[in-house]
């Protein structure tokens, strides 16, 4: 009989140890088993693969967001970013043909200098941001919302340039609307870019000494210092990854749209570091993986996408929205409290 009841007892806590382990994954199923439910369309391929697409780029933001995350920080310039290096890509790689040219007497660059350039921007960015709060640690909170006003003031004058003068940038060439439209047997590129993006990052977090250290400055800053790894080097390389990603995704985000303008990328930030909280990662730093940020953008892609899909209005989804967030950092703070 004791046996029996222990067997039984093993068998319980196998289930609860997997239900925590895999809880964002059963919720993310149960989301989309519930929708179909609702409206059986829904579990169509066409369906999954319009997720996918929206989803890609938001997973290489909240990839971005991780990073800073990961030091207890949180990233606000983000999303300004993403549409600066939108605008900035586009506005190069406009068809000679189109009559509002953003620059009128621009030849036709290669595809990869516009691309480049924005990069750089990203990258550029992230490295101020790093700098900020490595040499003056001024909380990431407060230095990024600082960048993140500088940024869009920036990204309007430029968009304000005659003769473009604020006007929506369209009539994109060929060659860089098709990486966010086109794909290759059947799979759309920026899915594939976003696939490969994902698995560079989880190599670096995982298997580089750069990914141990951060984990390492995200759990005890001062342990880390004591072991002897940079901080600041650190500090300063993660954030110029997070701007670099920021910026590819601003690239893509232009490509799949067809066009941009200063307004692109408003609020994405929030999502990133929803997404990120929602997938596991501890507000408190230290705490995260990979998989953990692709099903917390998946969870909200598919309340974006599956709510409209079965006619629930955008209010309704907000308030959704911001009840999961808060239940998921609520349930981080109580795991933060209960280690110490």
């Amino acid at each position: 009989m004791e046996m029996s009841n222990n067997k039984v007892s093993g068998n319980k806590q196998k289930v609860q140890k997997f239900l925590k382990q895999n809880a964002i994954f059963i919720v993310l199923v149960v989301l989309i088993l519930a929708i179909g439910v609702k409206d059986s369309s829904f579990l169509s391929l066409d369906v999954f693969k319009n997720i996918l697409i929206q989803s890609s780029t938001r997973v290489i933001i909240a990839l971005g967001a991780a990073f800073i995350i990961l030091t207890g920080g949180a990233d606000l310039s983000a999303g300004r970013m993403v549409g600066f290096s939108a605008v900035v890509s586009a506005s190069m790689l406009q068809s000679a043909d189109y009559p509002n040219r953003f620059f009128p007497n621009l030849g036709q660059l290669n595809i990869l200098i516009p691309i480049l350039v924005a990069v750089v921007i990203g990258m550029a960015v992230g490295a101020v941001n790093g700098f900020i709060v490595s040499r003056f640690e001024v909380p990431a909170f407060i230095t990024t919302l600082g960048t993140m006003v500088i940024i869009y003031g920036a990204n309007s004058l430029y968009f304000d340039l005659p003769p473009n003068n604020s006007q929506p940038i369209g009539g994109l060439r060929s060659d860089f609307s098709n990486l966010g439209t086109g794909s290759f047997l059947g799979i759309p590129y920026v899915v594939i870019i976003a696939a490969i993006i994902t698995a560079i990052i989880y190599v670096v977090l995982n298997k580089t000494k750069l990914g141990k250290d951060i984990y390492a400055i995200g759990g005890n800053k001062e342990a880390a210092i004591v072991s002897g790894i940079n901080v600041k080097s650190s500090i300063m390389k993660l954030y110029m990854i997070a701007g670099t990603l920021y910026a590819i995704a601003g690239v893509l985000e232009a490509a799949r749209t067809g066009g941009a303008t200063n307004n692109y990328g408003n609020g994405y930030e929030l999502d990133a570091i929803a997404a990120c909280v929602v997938g596991g990662w501890s507000v408190s730093g230290g705490v995260g993986t990979v998989p953990g940020v692709i099903v917390g953008v998946l969870i909200f892609t598919v309340i974006n996408y599956g709510l409209t899909f079965i006619g629930v209005g955008p209010y309704w989804q907000q308030i959704i929205k911001g009840v999961i967030i808060v239940a998921a950092v609520a349930v981080d703070i109580r795991k933060y409290l209960r280690k110490k």
